[in-house]
This record gives structure tokens, C-alpha cells and sequence, in this order.
């Protein structure tokens, strides 16, 4: 399903926070804010809890949106808000992204740390299939896809302020250790399959290393289109972003094609000839021929490491289930053994 209109609701109990003080700061750093919000809560999320801010202001309704680190004890270098708004910020007119109004780093507000950006009208495609598009549309929404992920990594990053956004080179050697440091901190039962990517990845990180912006979570849910055009006019989700590999983002994002789990999105039993949909080596080819490299090597390594990783955040978000901290009602699942399993199979060319 493809959203226009902002799927939203009452704030959960587990996320209210006094609205008062948080109007009262706006009206303070953002210009011509606007009074009387009005916060309603975003579905889905369930890393940094996202709401709808909207003011009566004399030209009419505004709308704004809101991203805060969710309550309760964190794991360490998750929820950092602040490098979402900073990336964002400073990608503003190199890539689409939604224009960054304020940040808020004293919890005394609503009681952690926020940031305020534009609301934006287009689509979010839920349904990786894109159900009634014509296959002309599919193709172009996933070319576009495709060709702003290629644009991200070609950005000159120290240019744009970002050169001390992350460390430069050994990206692979850090994500590894970081995803089974937060795997651990979130542990919850043995998976043997956790166990043997976490002896066998470090051993397979291949030599050559490349530099670029890292979106970390580039899937097709997480942009938006224009409301009537396949024409992408924000990538979202900046959480996870850093100065990484951009191998990693093109396997992350190439995981759709091998996904079996319809809420994370999925293209299992897609007719790609006769939907417009590509295959997953054609858009991985496309994304080489746009940033001028030859067909990747040990590409099982890229995409079993982007669905360990996927693994490890799993863990975390069942953990925030069983603790009531998660932004979402799923139910308490482990999504974990599974996704580890699959990537396991990936890394020694069992799939």
C-alpha cells in the first residue's frame, strides 16, 4: 500500500510527553511556528518514536515532524538523534532530504532529545510490489531508487561539513564489532547462527576499502515519492548513517530481493518481467554502470553482513518489546534466529 496521508495516531501512553514546554521552545527556535499544536504520533518505528506536529499560524495550518530518542535505558550508540538532524542538514541540496528547522539536546524539554524538520506530502511505498502501478511507474521508482543511493555515495562529504562524521576506512572491521557488541547487549537466548557469523564475518571482510556517506537503512520505505510522480523527494531514516563502505548500502538495500518478511518488505513471488520491477542483479548492475565500478567481488560477504546487522537490530527491537520501550505494537517476536540463519547460508554459498 502506498501512503499519502500521514498515518498517525493518539501518542501512546508509553511515549507522551507535556506538550506545553515543547510548544513553548518552538515558538523560540523555529520561525513563524505557529500556536495551538496539535501532536499526534506516527505508526510504525520502532527505533526513535516520530509524531505530527501541526500550528494554526495566519497563513494557514502547518505541519511539522518530530523524531526523539524513546524512553527507558539505551543501548550505547543508539537513537542519536542529533546525527540524524546533522547528516540532513548538511545533505541539504546535494540529496532529497526534508529541510531541518530545529534540535533539541536538554531533555528538560520533553524529556530527551529531539529534532524538528518540515513535514513533507508525497507516497511511502509500504508494499515493495507496488500494487496498482503501471509497470512503466514500478520502473521508474525503482530507477530512482536506485540512482539516489548512487548519488549519496558520489557526494564529496568533506565538502559538505561531514568530514569528521565517522572514521575514514575500516568500516567493515567497526560494524562488525559494533553490531555483535549491540547483539550482546541485547541478547536474549543463544543462536548458534549468531555465533558462527560472528567467528566467521571478520575473516571474510575483503581487503579493498572504499570511503562514502553510509545511509546505514536505504530500503524503499524509507523515502518518499512526489504525491503523482515516480520522482523521489526525500530519503528518511538517518540513524544509522555514518562514513562507511558504500557497499554496504547497495547490499542492505538489495536485501528486498532475498526478504521473506512482508512488514520488513518483501518481493517474494514478484513476476519482474511483467511488473516493470527490476531483478535484484539487474539493479545492483545499474547501481555499478551509475557509479562507474566493474561487477562486485564476493558479493555473498556484502549481503550476509547487511542481513547480520539487520540481525543484531532485530535483537534490540525485541528486547524494547518485552521492556514496553518500542514505538510500535508488534508483538514480541525474534525476528533474530531466522535472519541469522539466512545470512549464515549466504556467507558459506549455501543460498
Amino acid at each position: 500500500m502506498e501512503s499519502s496521508s500521514p498515518p498517525v495516531r493518539e501518542v501512546t501512553p508509553a511515549h507522551y510527553f507535556d506538550p506545553a514546554p515543547l510548544e513553548a521552545w518552538l515558538r523560540r527556535a523555529v520561525e513563524d511556528f505557529g500556536d495551538e499544536m496539535v501532536v499526534q504520533q506516527f505508526q510504525g518505528g520502532a527505533s526513535n518514536p516520530t509524531f505530527l506536529l501541526t500550528t494554526r499560524t495566519a497563513g494557514g495550518p502547518r505541519r511539522y515532524v518530530l523524531r526523539k530518542k524513546p524512553p527507558g535505558v539505551l543501548l550505547a550508540s543508539a537513537h542519536q538523534v542529533d546525527r540524524e538532524y546533522r547528516v540532513m542538514k548538511a545533505l541539504d541540496g546535494l540529496v532529497p532530504v526534508p529541510k531541518m528547522r530545529a534540535l533539541c539536546t536538554d531533555d528538560a524539554v520533553i524529556g530527551t532529545a529531539f529534532y524538528v524538520m518540515d513535514y513533507l506530502e508525497g507516497r511511502i511505498f509500504r508494499d515493495a510490489t507496488l500494487p496498482g502501478l503501471a509497470p512503466s511507474e514500478r520502473a521508474a521508482i525503482y530507477d530512482d531508487l536506485n540512482a539516489t543511493l548512487a548519488k549519496l555515495h558520489q557526494v564529496d562529504f568533506v565538502a559538505a561539513g561531514l568530514g569528521d562524521y565517522g572514521k575514514a576506512g575500516g568500516y567493515f572491521e567497526r560494524q562488525v564489532s559494533r553490531w555483535t557488541k549491540q547483539y550482546r547487549g541485547a541478547e536474549s537466548e543463544l543462536i548458534p547462527e549468531m555465533e558462527a557469523l560472528i567467528a566467521q564475518l571478520p575473516g571474510r571482510i575483503p581487503l579493498k576499502d572504499e570511503i562514502s556517506i553510509a545511509h546505514g537503512d536505504y530500503r524503499l520505505e524509507n523515502v518518499m515519492f512526489h504525491p503523482t510522480e515516480p520522482k523521489l523527494i526525500a530519503v528518511l531514516d538517518w540513524e544509522l548513517s555514518t562514513i562507511g563502505h558504500p557497499l554496504a548500502d547497495i547490499a542492505y538495500n538489495a536485501f528486498l530481493w532475498r526478504s521473506h518478511s512482508p512488514s520488513w518488505g518483501s518481493l517474494d513471488g514478484v513476476d519482474f518481467a511483467a511488473t516493470g520491477i527490476p531483478t535484484e542483479a539487474a539493479y545492483v548492475d545499474a547501481y555499478c554502470k551509475r557509479t562507474g565500478r566493474g561487477p562486485i567481488e564476493d558479493w555473498p560477504f556484502y549481503m550476509a553482513f547487511s542481513i547480520f546487522r539487520l540481525a543484531s537490530i532485530s535483537q534490540g527491537v525485541y528486547r524494547r518489546v518485552l521492556a514496553g520501550n518500542a514505538a510500535s505494537d508488534r508483538p514480541a517476536e525474534n525476528g533474530t534466529p531466522f535472519l541469522a540463519r539466512q545470512a549464515l547460508e549466504i556467507l558459506e554459498g549455501r543460498d
